[in-house]
């Protein structure tokens, strides 16, 4: 059984460690569901001075709301609207310092103050995305993003 842990270290030590959680949660469950619930439980319990962690999938031309830690959430977003569906449509991830300066920034929580949106990418079509939001501005730096890159690829 998971138990929790300790991170120590420095940030990329801290995140070598939970990749390594993941992988081992995942490495014999070939459902996408379990696996992305206990992604989103793993990276709830891991990063400090968040709000919501989880996950959008693609269906059909707009993102429907995934397995998260959170309060409830928008269900479905449009391609090009708000940070996750620009992240989608420009294929690439977005880190926002200020939600409240992002153009068209869809409020799901009002207590949200920046965001981290990852692409999903398999055989070259985006699937879904790793959304992560803060109740503090500027909270994710480059090393969060490196390797909350690498996370969703584990």
């Amino acid at each position: 059984m998971f138990h929790s842990a300790k991170y120590e270290g420095t940030q990329s030590e801290k995140y070598d460690l939970v990749k390594k959680q993941l992988k081992a949660l995942i490495e014999d469950e070939p459902n996408q569901i379990a696996n992305l619930s206990n992604a989103s439980a793993l990276l709830n319990q891991f990063l400090d001075r968040i709000n919501w962690v989880g996950f959008y999938l693609m269906d059909g031309n707009e993102l429907v709301l995934g397995p998260f830690q959170g309060l409830p959430a928008c269900v479905r977003i449009p391609i090009g609207r708000g940070v996750c569906g620009t992240a989608v449509q420009k294929r690439k991830t977005l880190r926002v310092a200020d939600v409240n300066t992002f153009p068209g920034h869809i409020a799901c929580d009002s207590a949200s103050q920046s965001e981290i949106v990852i692409p999903i990418i398999k055989n070259d079509s985006v699937i879904g995305v790793l959304d992560i939001d803060s109740p503090e501005k500027n909270r994710f730096d480059e090393t969060d993003e490196i390797h909350l890159n690498e996370f969703h690829n584990s």
